[in-house]
């Protein structure tokens, strides 16, 4: 069923972690349209592509406060525990990323410090799609809250009704989302970004999406700052044959249901023989899973085109993790801390047998919206710190200007630039003449 290989060669290996890419040449074409209508039309463009793409008559884009009210009658007792229970374990983690600005000084006359200042106001985007995303909710709206943003804006699109998904409201709710608005796709983004008479501008935009939400993104971060590139999901899980095959099985496909294009990897740390003799124990965990399982739909095609790596030594199995540069990465081994310790690219990591990637996806306390398509080589996950700014702040006595004044005007004319060695002069000078004054 999965594609099986023993310890490829580099250029083998290239191939194999190759990412399901799809031809977006014709989905940039309509993203650009849609930009440039909401961009010309405002609200009016909005309620047009509200009932072409998600088929829903709206008369106002604003979720009232009395279905804000109607919402939280709706969701269960069982989900609203379970919501509080997870938003105070994602609170906890967040409340211990927020930073304290330093103050040094690295000579006399020289105070350096830094101003933590949170981005004023924040555009959360939340998928509609197959499943109601409110643990995505929590996971950017406790952070920006955290961070002590002043403004935050959720969008997400409607049912053909024109009803947001009453769980999703109550997460936005308890999470402390100012407004929500009934938006969806990339004429969401481009009101976040823009603005329209509805819904104004904000500072920097977050959340995952489809293909055409993830290229609105990408084109609006010339006018409005964006969390990260984002494509379909992925996690790579490492084992032995000493691993429960059920437990791998089922990371496996927990990320495979996500959609199509999600991408499953599995990279076993044995000799051939045994790694192959794992990996049927794997797949029949796979099948036997897959009967009692929904959602076949994403899950098989998801599965078409995922990868199982057997990999002779945990060196090798490194070099493979790092290579991939998973969003989701979970090591079912007994000692995992043995190859996390060699991990350099990874969205999040998921250590032994019983830290399954759902705990992450929900209530763990760490940020489920992570890199993907590689981008973990030089992209972190949301946190604390992607809703907060930091100014670097200085402050020079006389005495400290002077102490440098030869270094600055030094390199200034070095590089020709004659005002900023004048800046300098003209301060040494004034202060020269005023010494001669009071003589």
């Amino acid at each position: 069923m999965i594609d099986l290989c023993y310890n490829p060669s580099d250029e083998e290996l290239k191939g194999l972690l190759s990412r399901s890419m799809s031809d977006d040449t014709q989905v940039k074409e309509i993203v650009k349209e849609i930009l440039s209508t909401v961009q010309k039309d405002g609200d009016k463009a909005l309620f047009a592509y509200e009932k072409k793409f998600d088929g829903a008559d709206l008369s106002t884009l604003l979720v009232s406060q009395e279905e804000r009210e109607e919402a939280k009658q709706c969701v269960s007792d069982e989900l609203k525990e379970a919501i509080k229970m997870a938003a105070q374990n994602i609170r906890t983690f967040h409340v211990a990323q927020v930073p304290q600005g330093e103050k040094v000084s690295p000579m006399e006359g020289i105070e350096l410090s830094r101003k933590i200042v949170p981005i004023q106001t924040v555009g959360l985007y939340i998928p509609g799609g197959t499943a109601p995303l409110f643990s995505t909710v929590l996971m950017l709206a406790i952070p920006a809250k955290v961070a002590g943003c002043k403004h935050i804006v959720l969008t997400t699109p409607p049912s053909k009704t024109g009803k947001i998904h009453p769980a999703l409201i109550y997460a936005a709710d308890y999470a402390g989302v100012d407004t929500i608005y009934k938006c969806g796709g990339a004429q969401a983004i481009a009101a976040l970004a823009y603005g329209t008479k509805s819904i104004e501008p904000v500072d920097k935009i977050f959340g995952p999406g489809n293909r055409f939400v993830t290229n609105a993104k990408m084109m609006v971060s010339d006018t409005v700052s964006i969390d990260m590139p984002a494509g379909p999901s992925e996690v790579m899980v490492v084992a032995n044959p000493q691993s429960n095959p059920s437990y791998v099985a089922s990371d496996f496909l927990s990320q495979s249901e996500h959609g199509k294009d999600s991408q499953s990897m599995l990279v076993i740390i044995a000799d051939e023989i045994q790694g192959r003799a794992y990996m049927k124990k794997v797949e029949a965990a796979i099948q036997e899973q897959l009967e009692r399982l929904p959602r076949h739909e994403y899950l098989l095609p998801s599965l078409s085109h995922s990868h199982a790596i057997i990999a002779p030594t945990l060196i090798k199995a490194a070099d493979i993790v790092n290579k991939y540069a998973p969003e989701h990465l979970v090591i079912n081994l007994e000692v995992p801390e043995m190859l996390s310790d060699l991990v350099e690219n990874a969205g999040s990591i998921f250590l032994g047998p019983w830290s399954c990637e759902s705990a992450g996806d929900y209530a763990s306390g760490t940020n489920h919206t992570l890199p993907t398509m590689g981008w973990a080589r030089s992209n972190s996950g949301v946190s604390t710190d992607s809703f907060i700014k930091k100014i670097t702040v200085q402050k020079l006595s006389q005495k400290g200007l002077s102490n440098l004044a030869k270094t600055i005007t030094t390199m200034a004319e070095g590089e020709n630039l004659s005002a900023h060695a004048n800046a300098v002069y003209v301060r040494l000078e004034e202060a020269k003449n005023e010494r001669i004054t009071q003589k």
